[in-house]
């Protein structure tokens, strides 16, 4: 335990010192900013392009935004801060195999599973305090601007967004083991969910795919409901423990 221990501080460490702590925390309080910011100038915007629009002809009618309004913003931009998350891991394996730092833990007596552990756990904690901040941001400035209660399941959405950033964290950390490059490491981990993403919208398992929870932020205007992610839910939750184990499996059998 106290191996585990000293290998899970060393890589806070080395997320302060390489600086992700810092930039992801930037990208994500600024993404939780940016939504209901979008929404509260998005009258203005429309109200100075209407006045160049007029010269032409066009009238544009006036916009009334609201809570709504904000959570669409979220739900169309958290797939770009989960790419930025997914890319500043995307070589948590590889550089240590670049450096040969594991050889010289695994020879004094680190056990292989710890690290993969370890760095899965690093990345578990800061995704969730991540993620929750950003929602919080934007739930915040949606309650002191307008009325969060408009939209339906608000926690219930980014809980399935949440639960989708695990899977993948656990799928980049699979794909880690498998891989010896961050960029064969994130190309993999990105054709995967691509694959999962384009056969869910051609046959009728989508409901059971991880890559449902994607479109989560339907249930706040009724589209859709908390049931309808369900099966998702379970399956990314089974797929994540199968990732991990699958994982340390790998690592324990990989030549160093």
């Amino acid at each position: 335990m106290r191996q585990f221990v000293a290998f899970f501080e060393k890589e806070c460490m080395e997320l302060i010192r390489s600086g992700k702590l810092l930039i992801l925390g930037i990208v994500f309080i600024f993404f939780g900013i940016m939504n209901p910011a979008m929404a509260k100038l998005t009258p203005w915007m429309m109200e100075v392009a209407s006045e160049s629009l007029a010269d032409s002809g066009l009238i544009v009618d006036k916009v009334n935004v609201d809570a709504m309004t904000s959570w669409t913003q979220y739900y169309k931009n958290i797939s770009i801060v989960i790419v930025v998350f997914m890319v500043m891991f995307s070589g948590t394996l590889a550089v240590e195999y670049q450096k040969g730092t594991l050889i010289n833990m695994v020879t004094k007596g680190l056990a292989r599973w710890k690290i993969v552990v370890s760095k899965a756990a690093v990345m578990l904690i800061l995704w969730t305090v991540l993620h929750w901040m950003g929602f919080f941001i934007t739930y915040g400035y949606n309650a002191y601007y307008w009325d969060n209660g408009i939209a339906d399941n608000v926690f219930f959405a980014a809980f399935c967004i949440y639960i989708l950033g695990i899977w993948l964290i656990s799928l980049l950390i699979f794909m880690s083991v498998v891989a010896s490059s961050n960029i064969f490491t994130a190309l993999f981990t990105g054709g995967i969910f691509g694959v999962c993403y384009f056969v869910g919208l051609l046959s009728k398992i989508n409901e059971f795919l991880p890559t449902n929870l994607v479109s989560a932020g339907d249930m706040l205007n009724g589209a859709e409901k908390a049931g309808d992610y369900k099966a998702a839910i379970i399956v990314s939750i089974v797929l994540t423990v199968i990732n991990i184990v699958g994982a340390v499996g790998l690592f324990n059998r990989k030549a160093l």
